[in-house]
């Protein structure tokens, strides 16, 4: 169990896991603070308030604020009420399968989907434009295709129940064997 002492240190491991997790958001675009809070709350045995976490991480209230508003918005967190405290706790999404969906969907509402409308309306309109050559007409509508065919597997692939993911990601490249895809080329 986490246990946030008096002055509020982590275990080693712990700390070395919240350092890391806020590295590899600033890898993924995003901040460091978020990341550091959201990998806080994930192995947090207890919901924790703002000032908790402020503390702990030695950040300033103010960017826990912000940052806590960024983890609600992405559906990574959420609030917990406390019998008897008026502050806000918050608990991060536990199960890991279910936080990584909610990442890769985060991810594609911001990501996949703009760019899939954006490429629609630039091929679009590269049909209709003279000017464009037909190589450039065809590197954005391969790009177009590509895509769209992402989105339509990340489509798929969250209807699919974790277990069965979890099966995919054992078979791992041997999944290709069992294609029907004729010789490599």
């Amino acid at each position: 169990m986490i246990e946030i002492t008096n002055n509020n240190d982590l275990p080693p491991p712990l700390d070395r896991f919240v350092l890391y997790w806020g590295d590899m958001g600033s890898v993924w675009g995003i901040s460091r603070s978020v990341s550091q809070i959201h990998a806080l709350l994930y192995v947090s045995e207890r919901p924790l308030t703002a000032e908790d976490i402020a503390a702990t991480l030695r950040l300033a209230r103010s960017n826990v604020s912000t940052s806590l508003k960024e983890l609600l918005a992405w559906d990574l967190i959420h609030r917990v009420p406390m019998k008897g405290d008026r502050r806000d706790h918050f608990e991060a999404v536990a199960d890991v399968w279910e936080l990584v969906r909610r990442i890769i969907a985060g991810r594609k509402e911001r990501e996949l989907d703009p760019a899939v409308a954006a490429l629609r309306r630039c091929v679009a309109e590269a049909r209709e434009d003279d000017d464009v050559g037909p190589t450039a007409r065809a590197r954005l509508e391969a790009m177009l295709d590509f895509t769209t065919r992402l989105d339509r597997w990340y489509e798929q692939m969250h209807a699919v129940p974790p277990t069965k993911l979890a099966a995919i990601l054992r078979l791992g490249a041997r999944i290709v064997d069992l294609l029907p895809l004729g010789k490599a080329k």
